[in-house]
């Protein structure tokens, strides 16, 4: 089940991408093949790496993209578009291919994270839901790792949902925070969509709502004493509500309730200070069991604030700073032109620009992890589409920021990273769950990716290198009389 069951955003697109494909439908040009490569420039929060997520919901789009009658009318009445074109969207299906890196994979900037070989109207019209979900969920994820990272090996839950820009932001960024890493949501739908474990634990309000702090958390305990995690600072977390909680803790206990899953949630004032305290008067009373969760404005730089001055914590709730990711808003992949079908080949197409890093790669390529020989990612590589990359020997690679140097690869060996998930408009094989795309996310993290890429300052860059055939296919296209 998913939230493309009940809707249609087909028509969730830039006005652009219309007009040029009528304009090309109707210079008979709509069928000649083109390829797009999808890739970004910058790791968000001058990171080392982003993680790449939003492949899932980019299929369901390509493989249910229709126009219905009512769209059609809508488009008619813009007096923009020929008849013929708006029947052709009335029998709209997707007939291309497309390339893709395995959801969840750790990613680098400039590399082409999917690949769409499909004819020039279809590549055209499914742009801007493809850079809306990969902008959106990988920029989600990429945070969430961080954030996690930052916790150590204490759980972080996403709480962001009242503060998503909108509902799809809130389940998307759920599905997303969850691949970066984190152990569960709020949001009830996340969890009924994906398979997201939920929690959550009260509000103020139910503290509020009831004559006094102690009848509120007594109402609490008895309905859920296997989840039963109070929330301590509605009046004072220190005077009132950490002493309420242990007097709910201690009836509960003599009551013969046990339970493995009970605690204190802190929403509010100085957290580092509060769980220190808190944690005191817990273990005095007898529960160093008990947990004690966090909440309130928090991201990756706060979390570490707090550990490094001696706070108590166990979990984090992470809301806004995760959900939106408040610190760089925007991911900034782009959607580029890299080749055109003449004469039955794919003929390399380039961008240059005044701005070194906006010349794009052009043409089909292959995409490589080169790994040394303890399985550390040493680099990524780009060949030609089908070159032969052999590492059973040294093999000579281009930096392209400094090619002037001999460069080889030894006692390595290399994955490809680009797979074809849709072939001739239908997927080529299952997916993924949101859990084992999650669990890829980790795995890497903890086997793949160097430490010192993870620093959160001034992480070590990873290198996208070039064969030196691809290298002189570029470098012949930058001096041809096209460019």
């Amino acid at each position: 089940m998913t939230i493309y069951d009940k809707r249609n955003i087909s028509m969730m697109m830039d006005f652009y991408e219309l007009t040029m494909a009528n304009g090309y439908f109707l210079q008979e040009d709509m069928d000649r093949k083109v390829a797009f490569d999808v890739f970004y420039r910058k790791n968000p929060d001058d990171g080392g790496f982003a993680v790449f997520a939003g492949l899932e919901q980019i299929v369901e789009h390509i493989e249910g993209m229709h126009f219905s009658e009512e769209d059609v009318e809508y488009l008619r009445g813009l007096n923009c578009f020929s008849e013929n074109f708006l029947l052709y969207l009335r029998n709209f299906h997707f007939t291309g291919d497309v390339y893709a890196f395995p959801e969840g994979t750790i990613m680098y900037p400039n590399e082409p994270v999917i690949t769409v070989v499909a004819p020039l109207v279809e590549a055209q019209i499914v742009e801007t839901e493809i850079l809306a979900q990969v902008n959106h969920q990988s920029l989600i994820a990429t945070k969430a790792r961080r954030i996690v990272r930052s916790a150590g090996n204490r759980p972080v839950s996403d709480f962001g949902a009242r503060r998503a820009h909108n509902n799809d932001a809130a389940i998307y960024g759920a599905r997303a925070a969850y691949i970066g890493g984190v152990k569960g949501t709020a949001t009830v739908s996340a969890g009924q969509y994906f398979n997201i474990p939920v929690g959550g634990t009260m509000a103020h309000s139910w503290v509020m709502f009831y004559k006094d702090e102690l009848t509120s958390f007594r109402k609490f305990a008895s309905l859920y004493p296997n989840n039963c995690i109070l929330l301590v600072d509605t009046y004072d977390v220190l005077k009132s509500g950490v002493p309420n909680a242990i007097t709910v803790f201690k009836e509960m206990k003599a009551d013969g309730i046990t339970s493995k899953n009970f605690g204190i949630r802190i929403d509010s004032g100085d957290l580092a200070y509060l769980t220190r305290e808190s944690r005191k008067l817990l273990d005095e009373a007898g529960f160093s069991d008990a947990k004690i969760v966090i909440s309130n404005s928090l991201d990756e730089y706060t979390i570490h604030s707090i550990l490094e001055q001696g706070g108590c914590v166990d979990s984090f709730g992470v809301g806004e700073r995760l959900i939106t990711s408040k610190s760089e808003p925007v991911f900034g992949a782009v959607y580029k032109l890299c080749a055109v079908e003449e004469d039955g080949k794919m003929d390399p197409r380039i961008k240059i620009s005044e701005t070194p890093e906006k010349i794009t790669n052009p043409g089909l390529k292959d995409v490589y992890r080169v790994y040394d020989a303890s399985g550390h990612a040493v680099a990524d590589l780009l060949t030609n589409r089908g070159e032969e990359v052999d590492m059973s020997s040294a093999y000579r690679f281009v930096d392209p920021e400094k090619p002037w140097k001999n460069r080889t690869f030894e006692n390595c060996h290399v994955k490809k990273l680009q797979e074809k998930i849709i072939e001739n408009g239908k997927l080529t094989h299952k997916l993924p769950e949101t859990k084992e795309i999650a669990y890829y996310v980790k795995e890497q993290i903890q086997n793949e990716i160097w430490e010192e890429e993870q620093r959160f300052e001034n992480p070590h860059k990873h290198y996208l290198d070039m064969s030196p055939e691809y290298y002189e296919t570029k470098m012949n296209m930058l001096y041809d009389n096209r460019a």
